[in-house]
């Protein structure tokens, strides 16, 4: 089963700080481009911060300098660093990544996948 799982989600008040995690189990061996996205019931799912397999990564302008985007190559792990959280950014947050991948002892490379998402929310 090729899967993306996140953690570390919860409730906080403003200010304070949590970190998300994304994991490729079962079948992924290896996490390539990997992204966080957000989404507001209601409202279209957003790109917070993407990282590439070498840790070059970008964030969104609206959690610049609060946000930061990491990655562990050997645990196969990416992770979203929240600071100084908003209530505004309450959300679902999804891990999205392009991963290889084996399927009956055959590799697979490139397929875009997505977490279930883990819930974030702020209160004021």
């Amino acid at each position: 089963q090729v899967q993306l799982v996140e953690s570390g989600g919860g409730l906080v008040q403003a200010g304070g700080s949590l970190r998300l995690s994304c994991v490729g189990s079962g079948s992924i061996f290896r996490i390539n481009k990997a992204a966080w996205f957000r989404q507001v019931l209601g409202k279209q799912r957003e790109w917070v911060a993407s990282i590439t397999r070498d840790g070059v990564a970008n964030v969104t302008d609206s959690v610049k300098g609060r946000f930061t985007i990491s990655r562990d190559n050997a645990k196969n792990t990416v992770y979203l660093q929240m600071n100084s959280l908003k209530p505004e950014d309450t959300a679902a947050y999804y891990c999205n990544a392009d991963v290889d991948f084996t399927g009956w002892g055959i590799p697979y490379y490139g397929m875009d996948a997505w977490g279930k998402g883990t819930l974030v929310t702020v209160s004021s």
